[in-house]
C-alpha cells in the first residue's frame, strides 16, 4: 500500500495479509470530502494497518489515534508508524467499544472519526451507536463509516445524522455529523 498525498506522499506501508485494506480510490475520495485535515485530530477504529490515519497525517492532522484489537495488526501499525517517523502517535490495543469508553471517561474529542469494521458482523450499527452513547465526536466533527454497499446504515442514530454516502464499487462510505440546534438550521458548518 502507499500513501497517497501530503507529506508521506508515495511512500510504502503494509498491512498483514489477512486485513481488508482501504483502496486508494476510496482514501481519494474520503480526503478529498472531508478537505483540509491541518491541525485535526483523527481516531481511527479497527485501524487494521492504520492506512487511513496516516493518510490524515500525511495531510497535517495533528493527531491521530489508532485502535485496533488484532496484535499482528497493532505490531505492523506500529511498524509503519515508525518507518515514518511517527514515534508519537498513539495505538490502543483493545476492543473498539471498550475503547471509547475509556477515551470518553478522559475527556478526549475528535474532529474526525474513521470506522472500517470487518463486514458482514453488523459492526458498523453497533459502533455508531457506541460512538451517539459516548459522545467523543466533536461539536463540528464527522463520522466516516466504511461498509459494503449492502449494509444499510441508519439515517439517525440518536444525535447522528447521515448527511452524504458516496459508493465506491462494493464499498460505501457513511458520513454523519451532529444534529443542528434548532436555532442553527442553516446548514453551515
Amino acid at each position: 500500500m502507499r500513501i497517497i498525498s501530503g507529506k508521506f506522499k508515495g511512500r510504502i506501508i503494509s498491512a498483514p495479509k489477512h486485513i481488508r485494506p482501504t483502496q486508494d480510490n476510496v482514501k481519494k475520495g474520503l480526503f478529498d470530502i472531508l478537505g483540509d485535515m491541518r491541525d485535526g485530530v483523527f481516531l481511527e477504529l479497527f485501524a487494521g494497518s492504520g492506512s487511513v490515519g496516516i493518510e490524515a497525517l500525511s495531510l497535517g492532522a495533528r493527531e491521530a489515534v489508532f485502535v485496533e484489537q488484532d496484535r499482528l495488526c497493532v505490531n505492523k501499525l506500529k511498524e509503519n508508524l515508525s518507518l515514518l517517523g511517527l514515534h508519537n502517535e498513539m495505538v490502543i490495543p483493545g476492543e473498539s467499544s471498550r475503547v471509547v469508553v475509556s477515551l470518553s471517561l478522559k475527556g478526549r474529542v475528535f474532529d474526525v472519526i474513521f470506522l472500517d469494521p470487518p463486514y458482514y458482523k453488523d459492526m458498523a450499527k453497533k459502533t455508531l451507536q457506541m460512538l451517539d452513547a459516548y459522545d467523543i465526536l466533536g461539536a463540528r466533527g464527522f463520522i466516516v463509516v466504511q461498509h459494503f454497499k449492502k449494509d444499510i446504515m441508519p439515517v439517525n442514530t440518536g444525535k447522528l445524522a447521515l448527511f452524504r454516502q458516496v459508493k465506491y464499487g462494493d464499498t460505501v462510505l457513511s458520513f454523519y455529523k451532529k444534529h443542528a440546534p434548532k436555532s442553527d438550521l442553516s446548514g453551515n458548518f
